[in-house]
């Protein structure tokens, strides 16, 4: 019905904001960009579907061990890949991200190969209350991530952000403190990724695919880079714009595409983060 259709796009919208939430914290204050964030939502998602069709546990397991395995594997990445500088960590991530989506290919006996793993379990018994509890979800994700931000943590990250060597010399254990922000953001995103499974019922190898984090890099950067509410604000608008030019049919992606370069090209500082200061300076 055209309920249950809007609900859906609506909880799609909703976890594409816990995503780039995610995805936000770490690289939007680090400045530590990473192409492979695919990684985290896809170990996530596939954990949940390990779990809920293959190994028939409680579908409610799904979520906390979804951000455990995303955060072991943030760690296992993360030791070597953070140490590189430049465009190399994003670089390595990114090939991290396309060997796990051939893996699944590979190994196709255990993963379902090009179909993925269908039949999982529901968590809710309507599509409403799922919204509802995915809403919730990014809604704690977002003020979390926000107090973390804003935090002395959040000032540290900004710190090596913006003079690496400095705080090296200053005595900042500087891997560490990047290491941690990664396993936080692998954890949201490994979070959204079981909610995604459990709303699709299925998962499948594209999940790791590069596609889906460029588009989650493209939502943080309309929201604004470093702002967790302008990440999350954004990817929600987003994702209702694809659905509201799947009438143009094969004109969506050029409109779609155009509209984002007048974005980022007139407004290189985001969208949603300078109009929220504006208008709360305002009320001021």
């Amino acid at each position: 019905t055209g309920s249950n259709y809007l609900t859906g796009v609506l909880t799609v919208c909703v976890i594409y904001g816990i995503w780039a939430a995610s995805w936000d914290f770490m690289s939007g204050l680090t400045g530590r960009e990473n192409f492979g964030h695919s990684l985290f939502i896809g170990t996530g998602a596939y954990t949940a579907g390990f779990l809920s069709s293959i190994w028939t546990a409680n579908p409610w397991y799904s979520l906390p061990l979804g951000v455990v395995v995303a955060v072991a594997f943030s760690i296992l990445v993360g030791f070597p890949t953070l140490r590189l500088r430049g465009p190399y960590f994003a670089l390595a991530m990114l090939s991290t991200s396309a060997i796990l989506q051939r893996l699944c290919l590979i190994f196709w006996e255990y993963t379902g190969g090009e179909e993925g793993i269908y039949g999982l379990d529901p968590l809710m018994k309507t599509p409403l209350y799922y919204y509802w509890f995915a809403l919730g979800i990014l809604t704690v994700t977002v003020i979390v991530l926000t107090l973390l931000a804003r935090s002395h943590w959040g000032l540290l990250l900004r710190a090596i952000r913006g003079d690496e060597a400095t705080c090296q010399a200053a005595g900042i254990n500087v891997t560490f403190y990047k290491i941690v922000s990664l396993m936080i953001s692998a954890g949201f995103a490994g979070l959204g990724g079981a909610l995604y499974a459990h709303y699709q019922l299925q998962v499948s190898p594209p999940l790791f695919s590069v596609v889906v984090s460029i588009t989650v890099i493209i939502m943080v950067y309309v929201g604004g880079i470093g702002s967790i509410y302008g990440a999350a604000v954004a990817a929600i608008l987003l994702t209702l714009l694809t659905e509201m030019l799947r009438g143009f049919g094969e004109y969506r992606l050029w409109i779609y595409t155009l509209t984002l370069m007048m974005i980022l090209f007139f407004l290189p500082n985001g969208l949603i983060a300078p109009l929220w200061r504006r208008m709360t300076e305002r009320l001021r």
